[in-house]
């Protein structure tokens, strides 16, 4: 086990100008299970091949524990990495499949058989031993790529999206397993995936990466509460956070009706900028239906024409526009609520919305930035 640290790491591919990872700062814990996410291109792949010794490193160093492995080919890194198409040798059975890195390594016989057996055990494929990849399910093989990687028994584990090969239903359970797995073996794990679900259920901190740049490096529940930018704020969460663009006027930020409070922390951060807009946000939980009727002070509160329900069982989901005619600008504004699942509204349905107070987050119109509360 070990920390892997990347300084400045950055890569640039022959024929770019833009970097495909720029000088990326990351400090990962011994024992930590630390997950890489973002959009696709947005160099989280290229991040982990980097630290594998498959791409080469223009800029900056990476080290795992105390040795700088920058420049070392893969097979002196002590890693192991498990890929998306699990690489398993068809014509070999599972137990020669998780033994193989072994043999290569000149392991003594008796060694390798504790091992792969050891594995196995963990990854209950004892009885699939003797199969061949071909009689497994695609679950299975991709326990049996794991267990190659476990009988190495080395300081890091890197996957590269291994799910994404698995249905719906087999990927939930699959990533349960991988991340009580990991806890019991306290190996320092770096996880590649695109599915911010999947990031946020899995990691003990997530960090975000757009164009090749980290964005913020969080545990999953400061990810989702505390987002240090507007791109952070909209991947996370499943449904995504509702954006939109507000004036300041006076002490108000103005949206068609619906102004909102700001404070003297907020006011004084946009007057620096000298901006006169700023971006808010409020997740879907954080909104209340009311009726037409109900009076609210603070003008918290706006009309939605519902569009589509999303009905989930536990949660409903409204989706809507804004439906103030006296702002038609505002027409094509979507809005995502939770709703009540048991007397959810019905599509072509008014509702009144009110932003639960203090469930705002403020960001930068111009630097996009997360202003302060």
């Amino acid at each position: 086990m070990a920390k892997v640290l990347y300084e400045e790491a950055t890569r640039v591919y022959p024929g770019t100008e833009r970097p495909a990872v720029d000088a990326l700062d990351l400090d990962i814990s011994d024992g930590e299970f630390l997950v890489l996410v973002g959009p696709s291109g947005c160099g989280k792949s290229t991040s982990l091949r980097m630290l594998a010794g498959l791409e080469r490193v223009d800029g900056g160093r990476i080290t795992i524990g105390e040795r700088d492995v920058t420049h070392l080919p893969p097979r002196d890194r002590d890693i192991a990495m498990v890929f998306q198409n699990y690489a398993l040798y068809p014509h070999m059975s599972v137990a020669d499949n998780m033994g193989f890195a072994l043999r290569v390594m000149k392991a003594p016989k008796q060694e390798r058989d504790r091992r792969v057996r050891d594995a196995a055990r963990l990854l209950d494929l004892e009885e699939y031993l003797d199969r061949r990849p071909k009689e497994l399910s695609g679950g299975q093989r991709q326990r049996v790529a794991m267990g190659r990687a476990i009988v190495r028994e080395p300081q890091v584990f890197l996957m590269d999206e291994p799910l994404s090969n698995l249905d719906a239903k087999l990927r939930v359970q699959t990533r349960t397993q991988i991340a009580a797995l990991q806890r019991r073996l306290g190996v320092t794990t770096v996880y590649v995936t695109h599915d911010q679900v999947e990031a946020m259920t899995m990691g003990d901190r997530v960090a975000v990466l757009k164009d090749g740049l980290l964005q913020q490096v969080d545990t999953p529940l400061r990810l989702y509460q505390h987002p240090a930018n507007v791109f952070v704020a909209g991947f996370i969460g499943s449904p995504s956070m509702n954006l939109a663009e507000f004036r300041v006027e006076g002490e108000e930020a103005v949206l068609g009706g619906t102004r909102i409070r700001l404070s003297r922390e907020t006011l004084e951060a946009l007057r620096k900028e000298g901006g006169d807009r700023l971006v808010l946000g409020f997740r879907p939980e954080a909104v209340d239906v009311i009726a037409e009727t109900d009076a609210d002070a603070e003008h918290r509160t706006f009309p939605v024409t519902v569009t589509v329900v999303e009905e989930l069982g536990s949660d409903a989901f409204l989706y809507g526009q804004y439906a103030d005619a006296a702002h038609p600008a505002l027409l094509d504004q979507t809005v995502i609520a939770r709703v009540d699942p048991n007397a959810p509204p019905a599509k072509g349905d008014r509702v009144r919305l009110r932003i639960a107070q203090g469930k705002e987050r403020l960001f930068s119109a111009v630097t996009g930035r997360r202003l302060p509360p």
